[in-house]
């Protein structure tokens, strides 16, 4: 039998992946502007088109050619390194998450630092320490689209008493996010909380805020507004990076992972392992 030198394989295509970009941007138009969806669909169109045009009437094929040499499988290991925990065979990852706490900790500093970088922003633009805050909750008053800059950044107390549990709300809600995204990324933990999420959910909002505060989405400063997204993502990201990690309880039996309080729970822990490793 003669060993060929090269064998027949479907040609590489990138039409899928416009294809999939394209009906991304149709639905996020959905929510920010038709001239997205627009972009999207023609983008559909031409990734749908070119995709046939590689199958039909034939699919696309090219010849590649077959490399018979041995490829060697070596390791400097002279040991295999088992993971810890008792009589696990496979590890569920992350082995050891952030704690709560360390959310909490992480946006409970984070909205100070922002609230302090959004009065900053009042004074030196002359609006007022207090008209970041109010642009927050304009949404909820209609009168507000009425008022002057000036306006809007005096004090109002019944706007500080709704200003202030949704900010708290929203930073210690971003801060269990940090607590549990940061793992994700074990070696670069500031990169991800400091920069990469700011600016993905300063796009979205960028996107979405016409739609939520159209106020707020008029008079808002966006340099300053991704500057104090920067400053709350960087102080975020460090107090929950430097707090101390917990291991999972994926060496517990299943019925303590799920909270059920049983008996022979030390008997039942090498079957649910062996159990989770099948």
């Amino acid at each position: 039998m003669q060993i060929p030198e090269r064998i027949e394989m479907p040609a590489p295509t990138a039409w899928p992946l416009a294809l999939a970009f394209g009906m991304t941007l149709v639905f996020a138009g959905f929510v920010t502007a038709e001239s997205l969806s627009i972009l999207g669909a023609v983008l559909a169109v031409a990734g749908a088109v070119g995709w046939f045009r590689e199958v039909l009437p034939a699919e696309s094929q090219e010849w590649v050619a077959v490399d018979y040499g041995e490829v060697p499988v070596t390791t400097p290991r002279l040991t295999v390194e088992r993971m810890g925990g008792s009589g696990v065979s496979r590890a569920w990852l992350p082995i050891e998450i952030h704690p709560v706490s360390a959310g909490v900790k992480g946006g409970l500093a984070g909205g100070v630092l922002m609230a302090a970088v959004a009065g900053l922003y009042g004074i030196f633009s002359g609006n007022g320490i207090w008209y970041a805050m109010n642009l927050l909750v304009a949404g909820l008053f209609p009168s507000m689209a009425r008022e002057t800059a000036q306006q809007i950044g005096i004090f109002h107390f019944n706007r500080f008493l709704i200003a202030v549990p949704i900010h708290l709300t929203i930073s210690l809600l971003v801060g269990l996010l940090y607590g549990a995204m940061l793992p994700m990324l074990p070696r670069r933990p500031v990169l991800l909380g400091a920069f990469i999420a700011p600016l993905l959910w300063s796009g979205l909002i960028y996107g979405g805020l016409e739609f939520v505060n159209p106020v707020m989405n008029r008079r808002i400063d966006w340099n300053w507004f991704v500057g104090s997204q920067f400053a709350f993502g960087i102080v975020a990201g460090l107090v929950v990076a430097k707090q101390e990690q917990i291991s999972t309880r994926q060496t517990a039996p299943r019925s303590v992972r799920w909270g059920v309080e049983a008996s022979g729970l030390g008997r039942d822990n090498q079957r649910d392992n062996q159990e989770d490793a099948r």
